[in-house]
């Protein structure tokens, strides 16, 4: 196994251990499960309705590239896309079948690799991915697989991290500079110690380069959960010393400073009509 197919089997490997939101989420109750993970999800990240916009999905052929738990996929569909979606992880496709099948409603659901999308050229109006490629461990071959997948005229919604970012700074901090290690940079922060192993973050022009094949492309930056730390801590990070350092975190200062140095890149692109 080569080193790409070996770090793509240890991220699917995490997200299949836990898909995106469920941590420690209370899971008897299914319908009480997946209220929650909505309300935390969309409590935490308002600017995700504004950036997807569901309503626009109506009678298009939407695939969501990356459903996790299927939070966002159920208002694609609610909303009348025609959608489909996929993950890299069994666990990811079983949660949002299930959540379906709650609502009474159905989308097709499957396994699927960004990096080779099992569909054919021209085949979606909308493709969105929210918080994804950047863990895919080829992120430029799977924007182009959103490119092919999409018809001329088509429009990607795509969200990958952004540096610099106060997340990241903060990464450095605790595995870097907190390790006596302070060459280490917020990108080896980002990509050891954020989310699944491999994560990438990229700068606004790196951006840029990524979707030059796109005809146009609009890029924001916006403060994420991780930046104003409102999210629930992991395990590994609820020690004394971190609870202390997460009451005390400066969220006001954050909030000051604007979107500029938030985590999340907010991509629209279109493609071409030729």
């Amino acid at each position: 196994m080569n080193r790409r197919a070996e770090l793509k089997d240890r991220v699917r490997g995490h997200w299949q251990a836990q898909p995106c939101g469920t941590r420690e989420l209370p899971a008897a109750d299914r319908r009480a499960f997946f209220k929650q993970l909505a309300l935390e999800r969309y409590q935490v990240e308002p600017y995700l309705w504004d950036f997807a916009q569901f309503e626009r999905g109506k009678d298009l052929r939407l695939l969501e590239v990356g459903v996790g738990a299927g939070t966002d996929f159920i208002n694609w569909v609610r909303h009348g896309a025609n959608a489909t979606g996929i993950d890299l992880t069994e666990q990811g496709v079983a949660l949002t079948r299930e959540r379906l099948a709650l609502e009474g409603l159905s989308a097709q659901v499957q396994v699927g690799d960004a990096e080779d999308l099992p569909f054919p050229d021209a085949s979606f109006d909308l493709v969105y991915s929210y918080g994804v490629l950047h863990h895919s461990p080829d992120t430029p071959k799977a924007i182009h697989e959103v490119l092919r997948v999409l018809v001329p005229g088509g429009r990607a919604l795509i969200m990958i991290y952004h540096l610099p970012s106060w997340t990241g700074w903060m990464l450095w901090a605790l595995h870097a500079l907190g390790k006596l290690r302070p060459w280490r940079s917020p990108r080896w922060a980002i990509y050891h110690h954020l989310e699944s192993p491999g994560t990438k973050a990229y700068t606004k022009a790196e951006a840029r380069k990524l979707f030059q094949a796109f005809t146009t492309v609009q890029i924001r930056t916006q403060l994420g959960n991780g930046d104003l730390l409102k999210m629930r801590p992991a395990t590994k990070y609820a020690s004394l010393p971190h609870r202390v350092l997460w009451h005390l975190y400066p969220r006001w200062l954050v909030r000051r400073m604007g979107n500029r140095f938030g985590l999340l890149l907010f991509i629209e692109a279109t493609k071409g009509l030729a």
